[in-house]
């Protein structure tokens, strides 16, 4: 068995048959790295009382009241019900969509479909969008300037925020201890 990359034949069939797949479904979805979104259509006459939409932590279930749900199952993953929400829009063409917002618990993963029941895309194909540094919560913002600020100094030749707290550490050590005489090249673990 294989284990090698597939030729760019095979990959545009896998593309082609994913994308049929996710063209089939009666919804329409798609994602950031901390939300997802699905949405479908309704007729026109409709209004929000008519639409049935339910929204729990592990599960969804959404459609027109009385009809079989246009989208029901078990989440891929987790989600902050207290976040999520949906409305009902109206668009030019007279039809209406519902908007479903579902706000990922795990905002560092890539959902390869909404419900398990639903076939898959393949997450390692994913292009994210570039995110402005504001739009992360503060410990993920300081990971990610951290890692910049590490890559700026790699590339200048200069020592990373790591190195450069050992340096630090040393500086103290050395001025605490003038007895003992430490260099640059004095090797410390």
């Amino acid at each position: 068995m294989s284990t090698s990359e597939p030729t760019p034949a095979e990959e545009a069939a896998l593309r082609a048959k994913e994308k049929a797949e996710q063209d089939a479904l009666p919804y329409k979805w798609t994602q950031t790295i901390g939300e997802l979104d699905v949405s479908f259509s309704v007729p026109g006459n409709f209004k929000g009382r008519d639409i049935a939409v339910d929204i729990k932590k592990t599960s969804i279930s959404a459609g027109i009241k009385g009809q079989e749900p246009i989208i029901k199952g078990d989440l891929a993953h987790t989600i902050k019900v207290d976040e999520s929400s949906w409305t009902l829009t109206s668009a030019p063409d007279g039809t209406k969509t519902v908007e479903i917002h579902l706000d990922k618990v795990n905002k560092m993963e890539w959902w390869s479909h909404v419900v398990t029941s639903a076939p898959k895309i393949d997450v390692t194909k994913i292009v994210p969008d570039n995110s402005k540094l504001s739009d992360l919560d503060g410990e993920t913002r300081g990971m990610v300037e951290k890692m910049m600020f590490d890559q700026r100094q790699k590339e200048l030749g200069k020592p990373t925020s790591d190195e450069l707290k050992k340096l630090e550490i040393l500086d103290s050590f050395k001025k605490s201890h003038p007895e003992l005489r430490i260099d640059e090249n004095t090797r410390i673990s």
